[in-house]
């Protein structure tokens, strides 16, 4: 996988460097200072650093604990940087009022302001194609972002183009308002 990305930026002359984690990166001041000064230092030399969860080790998701999905990975990624926005991607437009894959009336929802049990139960049966997650832990990770003062956007990753409405300052997808 690292080899496609390294091919794939290549060809735009961008370098990758790959920076596995668990939970236990970040659970002490020293470790998450490590991490951040890691990842600073890679962008500082100009390469993109690839984030994942270190899978061979961690057992977070088989125990059913929040970090266990890159969902709540990059969360917490933004808040370590303290990033202004944090784009999810996912193989629906955003978060609707009912799965959109079984329901044509579905209705996309482009703002949410704050978290509530109404808008969680929006994303209940709505396992993604590809992930373990679906929209329940987009939701999760939002929730944590926001809370942390990120704007989190999720959106079609399937429409690359989107990525450059939301840095022109539109609103793609649907936007979770930071706190």
């Amino acid at each position: 996988l690292m080899f496609m990305y390294d091919k794939l930026f290549g060809e735009y002359n961008h370098s990758v460097a790959q920076i596995l984690l668990t939970r236990y990166a970040v659970e002490t001041i020293q470790k998450r200072q490590n991490v951040i000064n890691t990842i600073e230092e890679l962008l500082n030399m100009n390469i993109i650093p690839v984030i994942n969860e270190n899978d061979t080790v961690a057992i977070d998701e088989l125990e059913g604990n929040n970090f266990g999905d890159n969902d709540m990975l990059s969360a917490i990624v933004s808040r370590l940087v303290r990033a202004d926005r944090l784009i999810i991607l996912t193989d629906i437009d955003g978060l609707y009022d009912s799965n959109p894959k079984t329901n044509p009336d579905a209705r996309k929802i482009d703002t949410v302001t704050e978290i509530t049990p109404e808008i969680l139960s929006m994303a209940a049966g709505t396992g993604s194609n590809r992930g373990t997650g679906g929209m329940i832990t987009k939701l999760q990770a939002a929730d944590y972002a926001t809370q942390k003062g990120t704007e989190v956007y999720v959106i079609n990753g399937s429409n690359p183009e989107d990525l450059y409405e939301i840095f022109d300052g539109n609103n793609i997808g649907t936007v979770f308002c930071a706190k």
